[in-house]
């Protein structure tokens, strides 16, 4: 009988799938074989060769299709009689709705990013609908269960920061070659063939303008009737001498560090040698341009000397040139893109071997600079296994039996699965909570756009915000406003906070809310003068996570001390780095730990005190770094005690 219920739950369901990548063709082929009838499936990606290793229903002859289309297709050949809906679609998309959400019965979550994850926690509050959330890094995964006033939702804790690296790092004492990568990455490439006008630390000056008409001027210009090849060597001479020069010029800073060397053109590749680039290309087309082709590099895997390094910059940036003019100025960088791939191992090989760091093969380049961890399908098909186990019981409204699963490369207990109870949610969360934050800004030098952009949109993840401060709107977004309302709210956006309407001062609390979403957030706003500009590089401070209440008799927080991830005490800064460092990787982290806990037997879902020695088992394991679906990388301090196998 209970076998005939189950069946009938899952015959009965409309289930929406968001993501058709690693974790998304596994869901919808068990999806399929475990009886569900009514699937829709959310993906705005096509298909590109490197998906093919791990996501099984793509074929070569797929490649740049629609992979929620070519997923529906596959599985419909051996299930045909039931009905799967796709959506080649952003699913932040106005027509998903919390209405469209309304209809389904659970929604899966297949995500590779944080903005897409919480605009989807928020949609699945608002309309009432059960989430199932997964992730996937390696041989790491998890798949967490959210219900509205039952469980924690997925922002109901932080999720611990990225890794960054200050700017000065980055462009002044690399000592990695992450630093490299970043730098070749973020800085170099953005400049030669992303937007030119973006402020950087790449076009130093020199400090005698008079005797150096050169670098006086924007170097990154290619000048009138100056033809690629001289332009190449300009950029290189520039960024891989000039610029080292300069900063040798500061003796303070390398009095305890090893010193960069110049690097020149000239003394790595004469000219007679550069002319050969470009001479060798084999049947290059448009769209598949390679500075490694060019030059009859075959293996990936091999370590290029500087020499080679030298020429594969010089033929990809003359291969930009020549073959994709029309891109240059907006273009960024894509791990997808080969010459992109090329150009920036080139570039930071050649920066390593200024600083004395080891250099690096493209694919361990690649790796780097798409922030990939080599995807395991087999992970993947065991979390998209797990999903469906807990989409049947959230059917079938099995609520004792709810259990977030983490999925581990060693054993742990004996255990390669590790199921633990789900949490009641995190009272100081929010979003599902709606507890206010804390916003530290200088309400007179702060324009309501600085607050717009690097706090709702950036911090909060809202998309649509309306800012009202009482009953006066302070910013709109929406198709239907009127068109002197926009240029009202667009006059708005370039007024200091204290300078609008109503004026926003200390002690003045916003109203933030994102009417797709149907999330609404206050904000206690307060004060301050200073920041500092290396810690504090956006001129604001967010803070929201309000510390547990204290046991006075024990001095410690009240309830049980373990949770699926830790939250940050008050006054700490929520999403942790700010946007002008250069962030390494993205978010999206979960915790585990190995001792189950019953709803019933949760008082309150706390933070650490972090006035004291940690409240937390000690007996816990450690953080797990788990991110989503396949190409993210999670750098942790502590990794290496992450993936080791622990003595039982």
């Amino acid at each position: 009988m209970a076998a005939q219920e189950q069946l009938s739950a899952i015959k009965r369901a409309k289930v929406l799938m968001v993501g058709a990548g690693g974790i998304g063709c596994e869901l919808l082929k068990t999806l399929a074989l475990s009886g569900f009838q009514d699937i829709h499936i959310i993906d705005m990606d096509t298909i590109e060769v490197s998906n093919l290793n791990r996501q099984f229903l793509f074929r070569q002859s797929h490649v740049g299709q629609s992979k929620a289309k070519v997923a529906r297709d596959a599985v419909l050949r051996f299930r045909p009689n039931i009905s799967i809906t796709p959506y080649h679609a952003n699913v932040k998309e106005s027509r998903f709705n919390v209405d469209f959400f309304k209809e389904f019965d659970v929604v899966l979550n297949g995500l590779d990013n944080l903005d897409a994850r919480r605009h989807v926690n928020r949609l699945c509050l608002a309309a009432d609908i059960p989430l199932v959330e997964s992730g996937t890094t390696g041989f790491l995964g998890q798949v967490t269960v959210h219900l509205k006033g039952k469980t924690e939702c997925y922002e109901c804790q932080p999720k611990p920061a990225p890794k960054t690296y200050p700017v000065c790092t980055i462009t002044s004492t690399p000592s990695k070659f992450v630093h490299c990568i970043v730098w070749a990455k973020d800085l170099l490439f953005a400049k030669l063939f992303g937007d030119k006008n973006q402020e950087n630390d790449l076009n130093v000056r020199s400090s005698d303008t008079a005797n150096s008409s050169e670098h006086s001027e924007d170097v990154f210009e290619c000048r009138k009737d100056e033809d690629i090849e001289r332009y190449g060597r300009r950029i290189y001479d520039h960024v891989f001498g000039h610029n080292i020069e300069v900063a040798l010029s500061n003796e303070e800073t390398w009095k305890n560090r090893n010193k960069p060397r110049p690097i020149y053109s000239k003394d790595v590749l004469p000219e007679k040698q550069t002319k050969e680039n470009g001479n060798k290309e084999k049947g290059c087309a448009a769209d598949d341009v390679s500075a490694m082709v060019s030059l009859s590099l075959k293996n990936p895997q091999d370590i290029w000397s500087l020499v080679e390094n030298s020429r594969v910059f010089l033929e990809a940036l003359r291969l930009f040139f020549l073959k994709r003019e029309k891109d240059i100025g907006n273009l960024t960088f894509d791990k997808d893109d080969q010459l992109a791939v090329e150009f920036v191992t080139a570039a930071a090989n050649i920066r390593a071997s200024s600083f004395g760091i080891p250099l690096h093969s493209l694919f361990e380049a690649k790796g780097i600079a798409g922030n990939i961890v080599h995807a395991v399908a087999t992970t993947n098909a065991i979390i998209a296994g797990l999903i469906v186990i807990e989409a049947i019981k959230v059917l079938q409204k099995d609520n004792n039996n709810y259990r977030m699963t983490y999925c581990l490369e060693h054993p742990s207990r004996k255990l390669l699965l590790m199921p633990v109870e789900p949490y009641e949610p995190n009272r100081s969360c929010y979003v599902c909570s709606e507890t206010p934050v804390s916003l530290e800004v200088n309400t007179q030098r702060s324009k309501l756009r600085d607050f717009v952009e690097k706090i709702i949109k950036a911090k909060l993840g809202m998309n649509f915000p309306l800012i009202m401060q009482g009953a006066s709107i302070l910013y709109e977004v929406g198709e239907d406003l009127e068109e002197d309302m926009v240029a009202i709210y667009a006059a708005n956006l370039e007024k200091a906070l204290s300078e609008l309407p109503s004026p926003v001062t200390s002690g003045s609390v916003l109203t933030v809310e994102d009417l797709q979403q149907e999330f609404s957030c206050s904000i206690n706003i307060k004060h301050r003068e200073e920041f500092d500009e290396e810690k504090e590089p956006d001129g604001m401070l967010l803070s929201g996570w309000v510390e547990a209440p204290v046991d006075k008799d024990n001095n410690k927080p009240i309830g049980n001390d373990e949770s699926t991830s830790n939250a940050l005490p008050s006054g700490e800064t929520l999403e942790g780095e700010k946007d002008d460092e250069i962030q390494e990787t993205s978010e999206v982290v979960e915790a585990f730990t190995g001792k189950k806990r019953k709803l019933s037997e949760v008082s309150e879902v706390t933070a650490p005190d972090p006035s004291g020695p940690s409240s937390i088992n000690q007996n816990k394991p450690k953080k797990l770094d788990i991110d989503d679906e396949a190409d993210e990388l999670i750098i942790s301090d502590d990794w290496e005690s992450l993936t080791k196998k622990k003595k039982l």
